[in-house]
């Protein structure tokens, strides 16, 4: 009988002046990891090399040429970067190495779509060093969205107690009010409630909102847009069966624990779910895009250039990534079984 193969786990670099390399080495210095997943990293064994060298890191890496070629147990580097790139560490914003960062993304993500891989973990790249006239994204998750049949995509961070989705990311705060529409409220809660349901195995999810304004626009004295265009299609979603609870003042939500009662949090803007997320996970959080044909997560974090190349980067948080996406993927393909074949869980019920 042959062996089971472990899940694949495509990497794609991320920055390579930042602590991408650094922290996908540290992930898998610990032999256990290699036991359970399959790193398939898209990058230069002569760069990964470097890192080991320079940041004397425990760890021995396998080159190779093809998918074909990957190994189980061993670090898996596909040799998609041949030419020599010189790391400068500080915080320099390059191009060259956002052209790497790119190629190495799109060389991951192309895997991910012909399954050649099963999750895709990528490390942090610098929005302005990524800026191109072949890729004109503000970050991954746009890019992964237009790649990976994400018109219902969703910037879902996620821990082992808190969940938080958002309604508006990365756009200035003061087009979040315009941005909030009725079509774009269903979208949302329509796809965190599905990826419960189908990424994280809850049956029945509670999803609790926050307002967009101050203590909700205080009954139209601090604004009216939650009167106007988030509390009436809550109202709309709760008639339908959806357990959707708010809107709930954003500034005492999370310091009294509220989320604790919920599944999930969908915050209006950016800055409102990513604050506290961040100050009560940081380093155990993970940045999951909900909605994607494929499985994506990264950490929490960005390119750390104020600490890179001084080996004292913390790989929690993209360790985490790729327990949170294979979890995710495990979780999938059970819900697809399930679906194809009901009757097969009933009769597991009865017995």
């Amino acid at each position: 009988m042959n062996k089971k193969q472990n899940i694949r786990v495509g990497i794609s670099l991320g920055d390579p002046n930042g602590i991408g390399g650094e922290i996908i080495l540290k992930a898998f210095e610990n032999n256990q990891m290699l036991e359970l997943y399959t790193p398939v990293i898209f990058a230069s064994t002569k760069l990964l090399s470097y890192y080991i060298k320079t940041l004397k890191l425990n760890i021995k890496i396998h080159g190779i040429t093809s998918l074909d070629d990957v190994v189980d147990g061993k670090v898996n580097v596909v040799r998609l970067i041949k030419e020599p790139f010189r790391v400068n560490w500080g915080g320099t914003v390059d191009p060259i190495a956002g052209e790497l960062a790119v190629r190495s993304l799109k060389a991951a993500t192309e895997a991910l779509k012909l399954n050649q891989i099963d999750v895709l973990v990528t490390a942090p790249i610098h929005k302005e060093s990524i800026q191109s006239e072949e890729f004109k994204f503000p970050g991954h998750t746009d890019y992964l969205n237009q790649e990976l049949e994400g018109g219902e995509s969703l910037m879902f961070m996620v821990s082992e107690d808190l969940r938080v989705g958002l309604l508006t990311d990365h756009i200035p705060l003061k087009e979040v009010p315009s941005q909030i529409t009725e079509k774009l409220i269903k979208t949302k809660i329509g796809t965190i409630k599905e990826s419960l349901k189908k990424d994280f195995g809850i049956v029945k999810p509670k999803i609790a909102v926050l307002g967009i304004n101050p203590h909700v626009g205080d009954n139209g004295v601090i604004g009216t847009d939650d009167q106007e265009s988030l509390i009436p299609v809550l109202e709309e979603l709760r008639k339908d069966g959806t357990l959707i609870f708010g809107p709930y003042p954003a500034d005492s939500f999370f310091g009294n624990k509220k989320h604790l009662q919920f599944d999930a949090v969908l915050a209006s803007y950016h800055d409102q779910g990513l604050v506290p997320f961040k100050t009560i996970t940081f380093g155990s959080g993970v940045n999951y895009t909900a909605g994607l044909s494929h499985v994506r997560t990264s950490p929490d974090h960005g390119t750390g250039f104020d600490i890179a190349g001084k080996g004292s980067a913390n790989p929690s948080s993209f360790m985490a990534a790729i327990h949170t996406a294979v979890t995710v993927f495990k979780h999938r393909k059970m819900y697809d079984e399930l679906s194809a074949n009901p009757l097969k869980n009933i009769s597991k019920k009865r017995r």
